[in-house]
């Protein structure tokens, strides 16, 4: 029968558990962020297509630049909308 040239202690599983569990921690940090991102990037998506539909010619970009709080060039009433449009999303 083979032997390996070691032995397991108990030292070295409590270290192999510890491991384990900051490795799980991060792996659910990690989905969480992405959640969040995915989360941003589709309220974007939403507020620009419905907005498109009613006829707002702000592109994507510019819809996330305003909700991220940056100067926009354009008609104040798109600009508008687009804030109308993510608080009503928040209802």
């Amino acid at each position: 029968m083979y032997r390996p040239p070691f032995t397991v202690s108990a030292k070295a599983i409590n270290l192999i558990a510890k491991i384990s569990s900051q490795i799980e921690r991060y792996a659910i940090n990690m989905e969480q962020g992405d959640t969040l991102r995915l989360r941003k990037v589709n309220r974007i998506k939403t507020i620009h297509s419905s907005l498109a539909i009613e006829g707002n010619k702000l592109s994507e970009g510019e819809v996330q630049a305003i909700l991220e709080g940056k100067k926009v060039v354009a008609p104040l009433k798109e600009i508008q909308e687009v804030r109308n449009g993510y608080w009503e999303m928040l209802d």
